[in-house]
């Protein structure tokens, strides 16, 4: 999808799904997002990210490079994604990827290392997420550690 010349929007080289949603002062560029999604204001989504389907990203939010995230996700307002675990590392080859599973759930202010978010996994407002999180996982705290599980899912 096209989006039209926006003095408040920076969207350069994106693929954007049809009905996706994308609000004022946000910095998009060479990065892939589904249909039906919506950006928040006050995101940044870098080249190379990767985002699924009626997935939601509230403001102010920022996604590095090598973030792939699946459909039906929220991620919720101000989310960190982090892909240099030992900043500032100018060697691209040292950076990792973050992969967050169709369903997930990730609370306002948390910051995601480089791991995997399991499929329906949700990760409470604030944590630091340093450690794969399993499918259907809740996880909290800094670091974060699993809580429970939703129901359907059990302990790996």
């Amino acid at each position: 999808m096209d989006y039209p010349a926006h003095d408040k929007q920076l969207i350069r080289d994106c693929k954007i799904g049809s009905g996706t949603k994308i609000w004022n002062f946000v910095n998009l560029y060479e990065c892939e997002i589904g249909c039906d999604s919506m950006v928040g204001t006050f995101c940044e989504i870098q080249a190379g990210v990767k985002i699924g389907d009626r997935t939601r990203i509230q403001s102010h939010t920022f996604i590095c490079e090598m973030v792939t995230i699946g459909s039906d996700v929220f991620v919720g307002h101000g989310v960190m994604f982090i892909n240099d675990t030992m900043p500032p590392q100018a060697d691209r080859d040292k950076w990792l990827p973050t992969t967050i599973e169709d369903g997930a759930s990730l609370g306002s202010n948390a910051t995601i290392l480089p791991v995997r978010v399991g499929r329906n996994a949700v990760v409470g407002a604030g944590a630091v997420v340093t450690k794969d999180v399993p499918d259907g996982a809740v996880v909290a705290g800094c670091p974060a550690r699993i809580m429970r599980y939703r129901e359907g899912y059990e302990p790996a």
